[in-house]
Parts: C-alpha cells; structure tokens; sequence
C-alpha cells in the first residue's frame, strides 16, 4: 500500500500560491495513488490525504451508492471506506443514504454544508443525526459510476468547513471520480460483472454477446422499442450488428411470431427496387412472367428490416413513404391497393441528415423512419465485449465442427488491444481464420499467432517480415505496439519492473502485453 503524505490541515487565510501549491500536490499525489492496481489501498490512502488536508475528526468515502428507491439506496455501497467512525457509526451513515445530507448531496450533484446538522432544520430530525450528535459535515458527490460520495464530519475548530475547505473537497471529488471509475471498470471485468442481465430477461437477445456498460444501454433502448410499434432506426458504423440488433427488436415485440423480413438495400440493382419490396403483377415488366409477391407482402403482421436504407432510389422512397403513411401499397402494374400490417425497422451507417440536406434522401422519410434512433456503438467504445463476443464465436464454431478451440489468455488480451475498424464483422472474420489456422495444427487453444500472423512473424525475428507493409491499419498498430515494447525492454536490460514504471503501466500488465505480442528477449 502507498503511504499518503502528511499534511496539515489547510489554512483557509492562505495566500492564493499557497493555496495553488496545495491543489497542485493534491492533483499530483492523486494521480499516484491512482496508478494503484487495487482499488481498496487507493481509497484508503486517498480519504486519508483529504482528512488531513482539511482537518476534520472523520471521513468517508463510498462508491457505487444506490440512487433508486429506499430499498436501493440504504443498501451497502460496492466500496465503502471509513476514518475516525466506530462500526456502529459507519451503520449509520449507510442506513441514513436513502435521505438526509448524503441523499441530497447525491440527488443534487452539489456539496451539502453545514455548521451543525443537530441545528439545521433540514437535518435535525432524523434520528442518525440524534443518535450521533453530529456537528459540522461537508459532503461533495463523486461523479462515479454509480454515483459516489465524500463525508467529512467534525472539525477541530469550532464552525462551519470554511470556504476554501470546500472547494478542496470539490477539488478532490472532481480528481478522484476519473481515477475511481478506471479501477472500478477494472475490477468489474476482473470478476465478470454483467450489466446486462436484467435486461435479458426482459429481451431475446441470446444471440448478442456483451456484457458491458455500453451494451446494457442499447439493451435499455429496446426494451423501450420493443412493445410499442414505432419505426425504428439503428445507426452506427458498418459491421457494429445492428441487423442482429433489429432482429432482437422483433423477437422481443408482440410481432415475434410473425415473419421477420430482411432487405439489403445495398444489394438491389435500382430498376428491380420497386418490385422487390411491393411485388409486380405478371407482365409488369420483363422478368415478371408470373404475380411476385414483394418483401412487405412476405412481412404481412411482423417486421420489414431496411438495412443501408441510405441506398434506396429516391423514386422507391417516396412510394415507401406512402406505404409507412397509409398501410397500402399498389403491386408494380396493379390498380388496386393492399392493406398490410408491417412495422418497418430501418439500419444506416450513412449520416441521413447529411444526405437529406444534399437532396439524396427524402427529409419526410427520414423523419418517418427515425422515430426513435438506436445508435449501436462501435466495438472500440465497447471493449469489455470483446472477450465475450471471441468465447461466443470460438464456441460457435467448434459445436458446429466438432472441433472446439478456446481462447489463451494472450490472444485475449491481443484481441482488446486491437482497433477493430471493421467492428465486430472483422472479429468474426479474424477469429474465423485463426480457428481454421489453429484446428490444421492441432492446437486446442487459439493464441496471438494465430490472430495476428504478419505481427508474430516479424516478433519472431522474421527481418523480411518485419520490412514488408502492413496489411491492414490494425496490422500496424500492432507491429508498433510490438516495437515500442521491444525497444523499452531493451533499453531497461529487459528488466520487466523498471521498464512498466518507466512506461507508465503495472508490471502485470507489462507481462501481460508482452504475452499478448509474443516478446521474448533474444538467447546470446
């Protein structure tokens, strides 16, 4: 554990360097404490330097402190650490969060301060306050997720925490909230948290794989979509998922049972648009030699899915929009109209607002089709995933083959430090590859070599290699990645703890990403 610095309690008359030089050691010796790779031992030492700093008789620190109702906001935060409390007085603390000055610091996201809380008439009543006879408090909220807080209670003067102890307390929360998310996020996907398990009761989506944050938030956005029949429009970048996505939204809806009917628009020749969406009757143009019947007939009662929407003829999109208005629609060479019950659900990585001001995209349309827009995030904003999305597709491919392959440690890490442009598309196509690579060797486990094999040859001393281009971005990226390690290494002897100080990471990690990229130090 770091030892906190000893200080003393600020001086609210300090001159203005004084009080600087002060904000600037705290800033500092937070951010050291920060490089921690353990969560409790920051806390500790962290409300330890505070109380000292401002000089009250006792502190404390939680995070991950419940906001939703009694039963949610009395409950033990996840992490919690006292100083100068007795057990029964941290019990009180905690069974006092769902009202009183922790609760409103909280809700309001401003620090709560007051001379005595006995006296204050927003306070006195309740009975941890009797209990405890607590006197002046300073309370400022952690910008954590969930949300966080600091308690400081008693002086060892008399009064109110002056102004600029304050401010210090706002400083500290403001630093410590960045540096506290990090190591909870860390500690989160050490133990395998999953944020999205209560919505997946409420949704199938079995098929998507996730457990993050991120994930969850989407996850929320179709549980508001899916029982009400809105049009829907997925945006994100190409290979994101936003079609498994949409086909989640129709099996979570009360069209579940109905068709789910899928159109590429990218992939339809302009002059036959018309009929594959409405029909055709016979004879309605060359091909027709009979009636065919359109996507939205073969939609009847569910869910019509227009992925690339972006690339549908301007003259398909005002008949579209006519349909999406009226709930009929007239077959190419038919007089008659159909009434048919579809939702429509659309997909875009284009900017649509873009392409309606440059006149490619009909505005009316666009404003039909976006109704509520789920934007689905790139797998870069979502790495948590990434580890859960490889086992699902590694396991995939051996209960269909036969032939399961799991994922090492090193390949796993290699996976989250890629960039992955082409998203989760360019997962499944690398993993894929590096199944097949790893089955024809006879290898149960699929490591970084098999990921990435233009990097692990140039690791391996291959100089031909190593002078060849890259073959993609992320090849690069990594071959960099490789060379700035091995070049540290190098210049510390391969002492492996001098060289993760000397690059600002912890040794595990430094041993980790040597794993991950294959680093050796070279036999004399």
């Amino acid at each position: 554990m770091t030892t906190p610095i000893k200080a003393t309690p600020t001086d609210p008359s300090a001159p203005d360097v004084a009080r600087l030089t002060l904000e600037r050691d705290l800033f500092l010796r937070l951010l050291e404490l920060g490089a921690s790779d353990d969560l409790r031992p920051f806390l500790a030492d962290a409300l330890t330097l505070i109380v000292e700093l401002i000089g009250a008789t006792k502190g404390y620190l939680a995070l991950g402190v419940g906001v939703g109702g009694d039963a949610e906001a009395s409950a033990a935060p996840r992490f919690a650490i006292a100083r100068g409390f007795t057990d029964d007085e941290v019990a009180n603390v905690r069974r006092a969060m769902s009202s009183g000055i922790i609760a409103e610091a909280i809700a309001s996201g401003t620090t709560v301060s007051t001379a005595s809380a006995l006296e204050d008439p927003r306070f006195r009543e309740q009975r941890s306050v009797q209990s405890a006879r607590i006197e002046a408090v300073l309370c400022a909220p952690l910008k954590t997720t969930p949300p966080g807080v600091l308690y400081l209670a008693g002086r060892t003067a008399r009064g109110p925490f002056p102004e600029p102890h304050r401010a210090l307390a706002e400083l500290f929360a403001r630093h410590v909230a960045p540096l506290a998310n990090r190591l909870l996020e860390r500690e989160e996907l050490a133990v395998g948290v999953d944020h999205t398990v209560a919505l997946r009761a409420r949704l199938r989506v079995d098929a998507i794989a996730g457990k993050s944050r991120v994930l969850a938030d989407v996850f929320r956005q179709l549980a508001v979509a899916a029982p009400v029949p809105v049009a829907v429009l997925f945006t994100g970048e190409s290979g994101t998922g936003k079609s498994a996505l949409a086909r989640a939204l129709h099996d979570s809806s009360p069209r579940a049972a109905a068709p789910f009917v899928e159109v590429n628009c990218g992939a339809i020749p302009d002059g036959l648009f018309e009929s594959e969406l409405f029909g055709a009757e016979k004879g309605a143009h060359s091909t027709a030699t009979r009636r065919i019947e359109g996507k939205i007939d073969a939609a009847r009662g569910g869910t019509l899915f227009l992925d690339e929407v972006a690339e549908m003829p301007l003259a398909v999109q005002s008949k579209l929009l006519l349909f999406l208005q009226s709930k009929r629609y007239y077959r190419l060479g038919a007089s008659t109209p159909i009434d048919a019950d579809v939702r429509v659900v659309a997909a875009t990585n284009a900017a649509l607002a873009e392409l309606v001001a440059a006149k490619r995209f009909r505005e009316d349309l666009y404003y039909r089709l976006n109704v509520l827009e789920i934007r689905v995030p790139p797998l870069r904003d979502r790495r948590d995933d990434i580890a859960v999305l490889a086992d699902a597709i590694l396991d995939t491919l051996g209960r269909a083959n036969d032939k399961p392959v799991a994922l090492s440690r090193a390949a796993r890490l290699a996976l989250a430090e890629g960039e992955w442009p082409g998203n989760v598309r360019q997962l499944e196509n690398v993993l894929h590859r590096a199944w097949a690579v790893a089955v024809s060797e006879g290898e149960p486990v699929v490591e970084p070599r098999h990921l990435f094999a233009e990097a692990a040859r140039a690791n391996a001393g291959d100089a031909a290699a190593a002078k060849e281009e890259p073959a993609t971005y992320d090849d690069a990226l990594r071959a960099f990645r490789a060379r700035f390690l091995r070049s540290a290494l190098d210049a510390n002897d391969w002492n492996v703890s001098e060289t993760a100080r000397r690059v600002g990471v912890a040794r595990s990690h430094l041993n980790d990403l040597m794993r991950a990229h294959g680093l050796a130090r070279a036999k004399s």
